[in-house]
């Protein structure tokens, strides 16, 4: 098939660029797959990051050959960007959907491609965690365009029902990432880090936003048992001056490894090999590509009830669903983890679920879900 995937690639960096370069890698081997994006994808007032492209030492990123063409904030480049696209004579367009910032853009150019070929859209979310006036319209605008739609959580699947009642589509969960290498050795990875390497490892990983209750973690570690350690890795979207002087106010310095920052794929393998185990303590989601990346490095987590999350997380096998996004009920489960030594057990389940969780697996339903449209 001809395969054209309009999305964020690289030089654009973050978990979206990484999921579209391994599901295009997976198409690659036995399709012609052209790979789009964009040339402005955030203004840079409206990015709440340090940075929204690879920086010139990581050598990990996959360095996808793409045409950067679409700017989401310049009109006069939909048109261009279709007709760049129709020129690659697609059987598919595939694109990627996780806020109504991008419905103009994305859905202007689907809307002009429609009668040519089929177009799927993989949806990390249809409403979004922090609402804005107009959002509904929007995301209305974009769905109408598509001809069919990825769910990867029942969440999101429910949130497309209610915008979209006849939509089209299919559920596939969260492939597992492949490409952040193998696990290094754990007292390696601490010393490397500077972390202890006498404590049980909390992890936090990936950016920090409000919604995903780092606040809550850190309160957890106020009384929690000295033995813990949390390590906070990500890059920060806003002010970490909060997160700052809540530790400070819970004395909590001792208790506490930051990494306040972008981590690039070769670090990856560090954070997660140092960690016994991982905490999403969010609250509110739809899924979270940080699942797949643990579960790469057979690490478990402990998750809040929200949203999808549950769906990847299979509660005592692979790792623990806390009811409510709850200070006293996350430390619960902390202990509850390392008091009953839960982690040989849950990583060992973990090893069979990734099985099930492969890259092909997606790619495959994409293309015979596009049969049937």
């Amino acid at each position: 098939m001809n395969i054209s995937f309009l999305s964020t690639f690289y030089p654009f960096r973050g978990g979206i660029a990484q999921f579209n370069a391994s599901l295009y890698r997976t198409f690659q081997k036995e399709h012609n797959v052209n790979a789009f994006t964009f040339t402005t994808q955030y203004p840079n007032i409206l990015f709440p990051g340090s940075s929204q492209f690879v920086g010139k030492d990581d050598t990990s990123a996959d360095k996808i050959d793409s045409v950067r063409t679409l700017s989401t904030i310049n009109p006069l480049t939909f048109i261009p960007t279709a007709n760049k696209i129709k020129k690659s004579m697609p059987d598919i367009l595939i694109m990627k959907y996780w806020m109504p910032f991008f419905a103009p853009s994305l859905g202007s150019v689907s809307y002009l491609l429609k009668n040519k070929c089929k177009i799927i859209t993989i949806l990390d979310n249809v409403i979004p965690h922090e609402k804005r006036l107009g959002d509904i319209m929007l995301n209305k605008f974009f769905l109408n365009q598509n001809h069919g739609f990825v769910a990867m959580s029942d969440v999101v699947k429910n949130d497309l029902l209610s915008l979209k009642p006849d939509a089209k589509y299919i559920f596939h969960a969260h492939p597992l990432y492949d490409h952040f290498g193998k696990k290094v050795d754990q007292m390696e990875a601490r010393k490397k880090l500077s972390i202890p390497t006498d404590k049980k490892i909390i992890l936090f990983f990936g950016f920090i936003r409000d919604y995903k209750g780092l606040d809550l973690l850190i309160n957890a570690m106020e009384n929690a048992n000295n033995d813990y350690h949390l390590v906070i890795a990500g890059e920060v979207y806003g002010d970490f001056e909060k997160y700052q002087q809540l530790i400070q106010s819970k004395q909590l310095g001792n208790k506490i490894t930051q990494h306040v920052r972008y981590i690039a794929d070769n670090e990856v393998p560090l954070f997660f090999s140092a960690a016994d185990v991982c905490v999403l303590p969010y609250k509110s989601a739809t899924q979270s590509g940080i699942t797949s990346i643990s579960y790469h490095f057979d690490l478990p987590i402990i998750a809040t009830d929200v949203g999808g999350l549950k769906e990847s997380i299979e509660h005592d096998k692979t790792g623990l669903i806390v009811s409510a996004p709850d200070v006293e009920l996350i430390k619960k489960s902390i202990d509850d983890y390392f008091v009953n030594n839960k982690k040989e057990k849950f990583a060992n389940n973990i090893l069979q679920l990734k099985k099930e969780l492969s890259w092909d697996h997606l790619a495959n339903s994409i293309l015979e879900f596009a049969k049937q449209l």
